[in-house]
């Protein structure tokens, strides 16, 4: 393949335009604000679901309060309803009073044991509702910081996709002034090659591969047209000859 040395020397403007769209890429895809999203994210979801078990326990414990709380009014009641039976004196039996007024101090009794329960869980499911308002504040705090870390990584990929932009368009008018068989081949190569389709030949060393030219290559490559397009024959990349070449 033959292709004027100035458009060769176009192609490596091309390739340096393609490393910079690969910069590009890497760096939108490897920005710290991923890695920080993906740390704050889980975090947020383990605080999640210790809200959502806090929040169960506080429910819990309020159907267990009410529930007790009813046992003691229950209590209350029947223990009312006796004293006025008892004050009343419409119970004259000596057995049948004494049956009342033991019932009347085991349902005292009972009704202390039970306001003792209704204190125990008041004081379980005022805990649990710390709990619950502590970490609703965590997972506030948490989403704040997932907000933030997305904002400065939104932020960056538009700076970045703007100079992505900006480097394309300058790509396509470059590449429109290489010779289509030379950019084909060039395409092909740098796809074969981890991005890279064209090197300089510097000091008589391969820019692509970083070998240097053994000296039978360097004689040929001596030796050829200015308009022939060399390979190198460590890596296969395109060898684009300058001033500063060492042949």
């Amino acid at each position: 393949m033959n292709a004027a040395p100035a458009d060769q020397i176009r192609l490596l403007d091309v390739q340096d335009l393609d490393v910079r769209l690969q910069q590009l890429a890497h760096k939108r895809k490897s920005l710290p604000e991923h890695a920080e999203i993906d740390s704050l994210t889980k975090d947020l979801t383990q605080l999640r679901d210790l809200l959502v078990a806090a929040q169960t326990e506080e429910s819990d414990c309020a159907r267990e309060q009410t529930k007790a709380e009813q046992d003691v009014d229950q209590v209350r009641q029947r223990a009312a309803r006796d004293q006025q039976r008892l004050d009343s004196g419409a119970v004259t039996s000596p057995k049948d009073l004494s049956n009342l007024q033991h019932e009347i101090t085991s349902l005292a009794k009972r009704q202390g044991d039970l306001e003792e329960v209704v204190l125990e869980v008041m004081e379980r499911r005022e805990a649990a509702q710390e709990r619950v308002n502590e970490l609703t504040e965590r997972v506030a705090s948490a989403q704040a910081k997932i907000d933030d870390a997305t904002g400065r990584r939104d932020a960056a990929f538009e700076e970045i996709d703007g100079e992505v932009a900006s480097v394309t368009k300058e790509r396509e008018v470059v590449a429109a002034s290489v010779p289509e068989d030379l950019m084909k081949l060039y395409d092909k190569l740098r796809a074969q090659q981890g991005g890279i389709g064209a090197a300089k030949l510097y000091a008589r060393t391969c820019q692509g591969c970083r070998q240097e030219l053994a000296i039978t290559e360097l004689n040929e490559i001596r030796s050829a047209a200015r308009d022939k397009v060399v390979r190198c024959e460590n890596c296969g990349r395109i060898l684009v000859r300058t001033a500063e070449s060492g042949i």
